[in-house]
């Protein structure tokens, strides 16, 4: 169970504070069963009620600062969506947010900037439905980075490019050290 005054990354609305655990009082809901009550981070003035015990929406702790860092590492390492057929691409966006999986947000934005370059060379926009999912992608995971980093979710990307980039040229110089 997670705690009041905690943050969650809630199904597909992203991170949310629980403002309150307990039940609530709506006509037709059991008494006796207790609820979370969220607050969207990306919408302070709306409010979510959920069962404790929700098997239907995936609810997760945020990461740790710690986690989050390593995940940022590992962002090089993580590889684009393999699409098979274009007609389940759609699906396969949606079953990968639904996850709350960071790292399958990742892959969504890296298979649409690579979708987005391919387009671009053949003289293409991006479609609407790939702008779309590239949105929810990058909402999904730079909302919770920038809870768990304590910096805006407008400098999330260039956060990500410095920690990428400052990592690449520490190896280089470890590389560079063990060969002499």
């Amino acid at each position: 169970m997670f705690k009041a005054g905690s943050y969650i990354v809630y199904g597909t609305k992203g991170v949310c504070k629980v403002d309150a655990i307990g039940s609530i009082n709506v006509p037709g809901v059991d008494k006796c069963r207790l609820y979370y009550t969220l607050s969207p981070v990306s919408s302070p003035s709306g409010t979510i009620y959920t069962p404790v015990e929700n098997s239907k929406v995936a609810m997760r702790s945020i990461l740790s600062r710690e986690e989050a860092l390593q995940l940022i590492q590992e962002i090089p390492s993580i590889e684009a969506m393999k699409i098979p057929n274009e007609k389940e691409r759609e699906q396969l966006f949606q079953q990968a947010l639904l996850t709350c999986d960071c790292r399958e947000a990742v892959r969504i934005i890296k298979t649409l900037y690579k979708k987005r370059i391919q387009r671009m060379e053949a003289g293409k926009n991006a479609t609407a439905m790939d702008q779309r999912y590239l949105q929810y992608a990058q909402d999904q995971l730079y909302g919770e980075l920038a809870i768990v980093l304590d910096i805006e979710k407008t400098e999330v990307e260039d956060y990500i490019a410095t920690l990428i980039h400052e990592h690449k040229y520490m190896e280089e110089l470890e590389y560079e050290a063990c060969s002499d």
